[in-house]
Parts: C-alpha cells; sequence; structure tokens
C-alpha cells in the first residue's frame, strides 16, 4: 500500500509538472474594463506624447486616443484632437478645467512614470522614485477637481523587471506598487506601465518579449483585479543603444500578448532619439511598412472590440504545445453565436499546438482566410516565432 501511494505521489508530481511545463493557460479576474465611457464597441488605443497636427494621421491608421500632450491641452490643440475625432488624456490644466464639458477630454494624468528615479536639473543627479503617497494625494485633488474623469497612471519598466535599475533606491521595492501597501496603484482609475524588450540591451530582458505579458500580470495582481490595465508597444529603435527596431510581426506579438493577458488597453511609442537619423517625436510615421502594420493590427483589434471587452470564459478550452520551450498562452470568449481562441506563442521557436475545446465543429482562423475541423474535440494548428493565432469556433 505504501509502494502504492508513493507511485501515485510520484504520478501526480509528474502530471503536474507536466501540466505547468505544457498548459499554458489564461484565466483572468478582471474583465470587461476596457471601456471606461460604457461603450462595447470602443477599445482604446493610443500614442504617446505626440503633436496635435498629426492627429488626423494617427486616426488613419486606428488610433483613437493621445496620452500626453506637449506644453498642455488648449483650444487649437483641442480642436484639432475633436476634428480628428480623437480622445485625449492630458495633464489637468486650468484651460481643461474651464472645458469640463468637452467629451474629447477622456482622462486625466500623473506625471511619467514616477516608480522611477527622478532627474533633479538643479542638481545634476537623480532623486529616489515618488512616494506613492504623494500619487495617492494628487489623485485625490484631481477626482475633487472633477469626478466625472478616470485618472491615468503610467509606470515604467520595474513592473515587469524587478532589477531594473532605474528605478534607484526604490530597486527591487514591488510593495510600493500595491493597492494593498497603499502604492502607486492606489492613486489611479487606469494604470498603464512600458517595457520595451527588442529595444532592450540588457541581458535579462533584451528580446524577452514575454515581459510585456509579465508587466500586465503584475499590474492585474498589485491592483488587486480592480481597475482597467493598459501598456505601451515599441515601435521604431528608440536610441542610439538599441539593437534594432522591433518587426512587424513582434509589434503585433506583444499586443496580443497584452490582450491575452489581460489588457484592456494599448499604446504605441512613436518616438526615436537616434543621432543617425535625428531625434524624430513621430519616427513611425516615416516607416511605411510599421504604419501598415499597425494600421491592420488597430483594425482587426476594432472588429474584436465587443468580443475582447466582454468576460472571459473558463474552462472552454486549454493548450498543448508540441514544443515544451515554447508555451501557448490562451484567452477564450464567447459571443452567443461563437466561441473564440485568442492564442500567442511566448517564447522564440516555432511549435505544432493542439486545442482541446469543450464544444464546437468548425474553426476559422481570423485574418487567414482558412478554416480547421475539430476532430474528437480538439484542432492542431501551427505557431511560428512569437505567432498569434485568433480563432472563432462554431458548432
Amino acid at each position: 500500500m505504501k509502494g502504492t501511494l508513493t507511485k501515485a505521489k510520484g504520478f501526480m508530481r509528474r502530471f503536474f509538472i507536466y501540466s505547468a511545463i505544457f498548459f499554458y493557460v489564461v484565466s483572468l479576474r478582471a474583465q470587461n474594463v476596457g471601456s471606461i465611457k460604457g461603450d462595447p464597441d470602443f477599445f482604446p488605443v493610443s500614442v504617446w506624447m505626440q503633436s496635435h497636427t498629426n492627429a488626423q494621421a494617427y486616426k488613419d491608421i486606428g488610433i483613437n486616443m493621445f496620452i500626453g500632450i506637449w506644453g498642455g491641452l488648449d483650444r487649437e490643440k483641442l480642436d484639432a484632437f475633436k476634428d480628428a475625432n480623437m480622445l485625449v488624456i492630458c495633464d489637468q490644466n486650468e484651460f481643461g478645467l474651464k472645458n469640463l464639458d468637452e467629451p474629447a477630454i477622456y482622462a486625466w494624468m500623473h506625471d511619467d512614470e514616477p516608480d522611477n528615479a527622478q532627474w533633479n536639473s538643479t542638481t545634476n543627479q537623480y532623486d529616489p522614485c515618488v512616494d506613492p503617497a504623494e500619487i495617492i494625494r494628487d489623485y485625490r485633488q484631481i477626482k475633487k477637481n472633477d469626478p466625472s474623469r478616470p485618472v491615468y497612471l503610467n509606470l515604467g519598466q520595474g513592473v515587469a523587471w524587478p532589477n531594473w535599475i532605474g528605478r534607484g533606491e526604490c530597486f527591487g521595492d514591488n510593495d510600493s506598487y500595491k493597492i494593498s501597501k497603499n502604492g502607486y496603484l492606489k492613486g489611479c482609475d487606469i494604470a498603464s506601465f512600458d517595457i520595451y524588450p527588442v529595444n532592450n540591451y540588457d541581458d535579462e530582458t533584451s528580446g524577452n518579449l514575454w515581459y510585456v505579458a509579465k508587466g500586465i500580470e503584475n499590474l492585474l495582481k498589485w491592483s488587486d483585479y480592480s481597475k482597467p490595465v493598459w501598456c505601451w508597444i515599441e515601435t521604431t529603435k528608440i536610441n542610439d543603444q538599441s539593437p534594432r527596431k522591433p518587426t512587424p510581426s513582434e509589434v503585433r506579438s506583444q499586443v496580443w500578448m497584452a490582450l491575452i493577458h489581460g489588457a484592456s488597453g494599448y499604446g504605441y511609442f512613436c518616438h526615436s532619439f537616434t543621432t543617425d537619423p535625428p531625434f524624430d517625436d513621430a519616427a513611425v510615421l516615416r516607416d511605411p511598412e510599421m504604419v501598415s502594420a499597425i494600421r491592420e493590427i488597430n483594425m482587426q483589434v476594432a472588429s474584436l472590440a465587443r468580443i475582447l471587452n466582454s468576460p472571459s470564459t473558463e474552462g472552454f478550452a486549454s493548450v498543448v504545445s508540441a514544443d515544451k520551450s515554447v508555451p501557448v498562452a490562451v484567452m477564450t470568449k464567447n459571443d452567443g453565436d461563437a466561441d473564440y481562441i485568442f492564442s500567442v506563442a511566448m517564447r522564440p521557436g516555432a511549435t505544432e499546438a493542439t486545442f482541446i475545446v469543450a464544444d464546437g465543429k468548425n474553426v476559422e482562423v481570423l485574418g487567414e482566410n482558412r478554416t480547421i475541423r475539430i476532430e474528437n474535440g480538439k484542432f492542431t494548428d501551427s505557431l511560428a516565432d512569437y505567432g498569434v493565432n485568433l480563432y472563432r469556433i462554431t458548432r
């Protein structure tokens, strides 16, 4: 009997190890938070600190929001955004407070990345990160001035990468983020972060796209799954130290990694601070291949907005990756007429993924003009490097 129990325990231990390696199923507690304004067909897709003169150019590629306004919001900029049917998130300045009836003002924002060490131009040294108590205090004042709008907070790459040296004295202090510890996330209604793994040149994160998903997971967990979580996606070679710019497929992978792991909005970082070519705050607009890719990504997301804004389902599907070194993450949805599986390979390298589903007969691969037949409750498909496959399943 003792030997039988030992064998049984060994089997169960191997089973759970096997499951941890081969099954990478994302189950999210924070759902239906993408549309702050209550429109299920709206999904936030933004750009960071861009000129109002490019509002229509960004609108044409599926952007619906500007976050951060150089010099603050004023009448000229607001009119340009309204002409392009563009929403804005900006500092709560005097002009904004005098125009609270303007629906184009989507939300107010804190200063960027308070969790990083703060440059002091007087001493030419870095001060510590901003005390979370200051963010919470500022949040309360912003809400007092305008209770009708959410407050947005963007954090740095320490959200995904605890070893980020740019946090200075706050290095490794994850408690400073947590709502339960009166951290930064207590001082906002929409939480966001940025990490640019293709541009990073450290040994830990460089080229490792999954840090985008890791940051989303951390923000959801640290906010007690209580608020929308967004992120920023790299699109350019950001500076001279960057190894290279991301490819269009890497941009798509990062977007869908974020969405599948619970992001309810995302945006693009479009700047380049290189010396050759010189600084360009809208460098992405000078890259026709990337512009085309971003338009395609955004159009597909917009077409799925109602699905993405709906609660995820549990228990409908699981996935087994043929290559255990390439786990596949999935998110499942249902719109009454069909089930959806959104999947992404979480490591480089091609793999065959077998999807085990609770129901359904036919699989439409969205955006690829092909179908797959479900046999014996499962179907198999190929995923390339960090590949993204989106499925609609009918009975």
